[in-house]
């Protein structure tokens, strides 16, 4: 160390508190150090810059940890977080559950077979203008004449062969007859009614190829199946037993090559099967509505 004039001089440090600056405050004529004046500011802005940066640095490290220990306390207390087997269960309605409805109240419909099967419910009037309406029949593209009808309490009268033994048999109480012609084709029905279905059921059963209903003719039907071969169907219904018999008003037999006498018989067979079960809805719609 060298002492100057005035005592021992100490190295200037610009962040030590009351260190000697590197010139007098008072006027002993000397000349300020200016390259040391700048040196020493030199010096004092780099330590100014490393703390800023050092502070910097230490601030975003602050920040980055308060944001992680935010994140690390979502992820571990955060219900909302938790993964889909950890959640509460819960009671859905199953998509297979059947839904249930109170019972109601409406009635089962009304079987209209159960009109025409007895006597007890087949109440409404009837004969052989109602069962048979009209003037003509027409069947798909073929058109039968109304012709001659009959109503008897007797039943034997309108029949002929082995049918006269088998209505009796079963207590038949009416037998309604009507003619349909188309050309030279007849056809008559015979309807024969009974108290109950059961009586109606045994008369099909029990007749057979000789249980025959008379042909009706009368007015412009002249005669047929007056010793002819003719051809004749037998059926049931409720409490109902039809009967067809067809063939030429000429005289001639009838053979299995004459389809126009089978679709004629069928024909009005089929018509009188829709004619008792419409009576039979009729009067299943009317008790319905009471």
């Amino acid at each position: 160390m060298s002492y100057g004039q005035g005592g021992p001089q100490s190295q200037w440090d610009p962040w030590k508190p009351n260190s000697q600056q590197p010139w007098t405050s008072g006027d002993d004529g000397r000349t300020p150090d200016w390259a040391a004046l700048a040196e020493a500011s030199e010096t004092r802005n780099k330590r100014r810059r490393l703390f800023f940066i050092g502070g910097g640095a230490l601030a975003t490290l602050a920040i980055g940890t308060a944001v992680a220990m935010a994140v690390v306390s979502a992820n571990g207390s955060d219900e909302a977080n938790k993964p889909t087997s950890s959640l509460p269960a819960t009671d859905l309605p199953s998509a297979s559950t059947t839904p249930s409805f109170a019972p109601t109240s409406a009635p089962p419909p009304l079987d209209p077979k159960e009109f025409v099967a007895s006597k007890a419910k087949d109440t409404a009037p009837n004969g052989p203008d109602l069962l048979f309406p009209g003037t003509q029949l027409t069947m798909g593209s073929a058109v039968y004449k109304k012709g001659p009808k009959a109503d008897s309490t007797t039943c034997t009268t309108g029949v002929q062969g082995t049918l006269p033994k088998v209505l009796t048999a079963n207590d038949c109480t009416r037998l309604m007859r009507i003619t349909y012609t188309k050309g030279t084709i007849a056809v008559t029905v015979g309807v024969a009614v009974f108290d109950t279905e059961a009586q109606a059921l045994k008369v099909k059963s029990q007749a057979d190829k000789q249980s025959i209903v008379k042909a009706l003719t009368g007015g412009d039907v002249k005669t047929f199946c007056d010793g002819a071969i003719c051809r004749s169907t037998t059926n049931s219904y409720g409490r109902y037993a039809y009967f067809t018999i067809t063939g030429f008003t000429d005289g001639k037999d009838v053979t299995t090559k004459d389809t126009a006498v089978f679709a004629a018989g069928d024909d009005l067979a089929e018509f009188t099967f829709q004619r008792i079960r419409q009576r039979g809805e009729a009067q299943a719609s009317a008790a319905a509505a009471n």
